[in-house]
């Protein structure tokens, strides 16, 4: 897979919030899934685009009535940018491949211009702008890791947004 090493599990896709993320994606059971209703399941599309240190819980409740909380939002945008990328480039992801939900064929994610937009000004922003993101964040991911994290993302847009 073409972000395998490049962009997932180097700093992108190897947090709790993208097995989160992952087992979601696999659960839908669905080939194609967009983004906007990603953000919709998760409340992301109540945060109005404001991913820093959002105030509002991100959580996403399954059919069965459990909850599974994002911890912070960046990680949700910058795991669904590559994923976005996979596709873009591949045509679809394989869940399976990325360690992560069953395998379950491909799965192509999709997002419409508002979606891409809101994408890629997150990754610009937090390319610029590491240390403004999720205080919490900051105090557990060292310093010169949220700036290798923050260049990986300017890259990542690059690609994708280019």
């Amino acid at each position: 897979m073409y972000i395998t090493g490049k962009y997932w599990g180097n700093l992108i896709g190897d947090t709790d919030d993208s097995l989160t993320l992952m087992d979601y994606l696999s659960e839908k059971g669905k080939s194609e899934v967009d983004v906007r209703e990603i953000f919709a399941d998760f409340g992301l599309d109540r945060l109005e685009g404001d991913f820093r240190a959002p105030e509002v819980p991100i959580v996403y409740t399954d059919e069965e009535g459990w909850e599974t909380d994002i911890h912070f939002a960046i990680d949700l945008v910058t795991d669904l940018a590559a994923l976005l990328l996979e596709c873009k480039v591949s045509g679809s992801v394989d869940l399976g491949e990325l360690g992560g939900g069953e395998a379950s064929g491909p799965l192509r994610i999709t997002a419409g211009p508002e979606e891409h937009a809101l994408v890629d000004r997150t990754l610009q922003d937090f390319a610029a702008q590491p240390l403004r993101y999720d205080p919490y964040l900051s105090g557990l991911v060292p310093e010169e890791d949220m700036r290798a994290l923050a260049a990986l993302c300017a890259e990542l847009r690059e690609e994708l947004y280019g």
